[in-house]
This record gives structure tokens, C-alpha cells and sequence, in this order.
């Protein structure tokens, strides 16, 4: 009679348990875009597909060249799109521009998985700018792993400047 009644009870928990387990968030309400067209950062501007050659280092979105990673990611964030984007366009009108891609990692990890982490940050933002439309003959992609950090802190904010791709044109046009 004593096993009937184990086997009876051990079910009873692991039910509760599971049933305690079972999630019961709800999902966030949707955000309402309460945003104008001056204040939008994840969409590339409007400037007709015309960009002039100093448009580099006066033009707020082809200025923006450093694009970060979180810990360990090669995935690009949503708010560098618009600027890759730009970059692309910059690009696409002027065939003779070139751009290195040099990719960085912080001081954590090994020399080599840190060069390697590099140059999979760089290939991820090459491959996006080809998607958008460069050609993948202007672009050229080095790794620095963890040998050009900007920040020389222990501490993940510092850590969080060194994850970065940074985007430097090396031909103009």
C-alpha cells in the first residue's frame, strides 16, 4: 500500500511543479511610434541617393563609423543599420571609395579568439554593407583583436568601447 501511495504523491508534486513552472508573463503591449521624422535613428535620411565627397565629415550619419557588439556577438544592433546603410549608399555613388573594416575585441579571451572575433565582427558589417548594396571589391576587412583597445579600464563599460568595428575609409572616391 506504501508504493500506490509514493507513486501518487511524487505525481502530485511534479504537476504542481510543473504547473508552477509554466509561464504566465504576458507579452509587452506594442509601443506606439510616437516618433517624427527628424528624430529617427534606425532609418537612413532622405538625401535623394546624392552624396558629394566631404558629405564624410559633415554629414551626421556618414560620420557615425564605429559600429559596437555586445559580449561575444557578431550580430549588428539595430540602431547601426541606418548608418551602414548610409556608408552603402556613400559606396554604391562613388565606386572608387574604399573602406577598411577593422575589427576589435576587449582584453578577455585568448589572443587568437580575440583576433578571430575581430575579423567575424568585420565580415558581419561587411556583409551587411554588401546587402545594402556596396560592392564587396571596396571593402577590406583586418582584425586588431584586442591590440587597439580605446579604453584601457577592467570594467565592462570600458570593455563595451572595445567591442567595435570601426569603418575608415582609406580612398575617398
Amino acid at each position: 500500500m506504501k508504493l500506490p501511495i509514493r507513486v501518487i504523491l511524487i505525481a502530485t508534486i511534479a504537476s504542481v511543479t510543473l504547473a508552477a513552472c509554466a509561464s504566465k508573463t504576458k507579452p509587452p503591449p506594442p509601443v506606439a511610434d510616437n516618433t517624427t521624422q527628424t528624430d529617427r535613428t534606425t532609418t537612413a535620411p532622405d538625401n535623394g541617393g546624392k552624396y558629394k565627397v566631404g558629405d564624410l565629415d559633415t554629414d551626421s550619419c556618414l560620420r557615425q563609423r564605429i559600429v559596437y557588439f555586445d559580449f561575444n556577438m557578431t550580430d549588428i544592433k539595430p540602431q547601426f543599420q541606418a548608418a551602414i546603410s548610409c556608408h552603402a549608399a556613400y559606396l554604391r555613388q562613388f565606386p572608387t571609395a574604399r573602406v577598411t573594416l577593422e575589427g576589435n575585441a576587449d582584453e578577455r579571451g585568448t589572443r587568437e579568439y580575440n583576433l578571430g572575433l575581430g575579423e567575424r565582427r568585420g565580415n558581419a558589417v561587411s556583409g551587411a554593407l554588401g546587402s545594402a548594396g556596396a560592392s564587396t571589391s571596396q571593402l577590406n576587412t583586418v582584425s586588431y583583436g584586442e591590440e587597439r583597445p580605446v579604453c584601457k579600464d577592467h570594467s565592462e563599460d570600458c570593455w563595451q568601447k572595445n567591442r567595435r568595428v570601426e569603418i575608415v575609409y582609406t580612398a575617398k572616391q
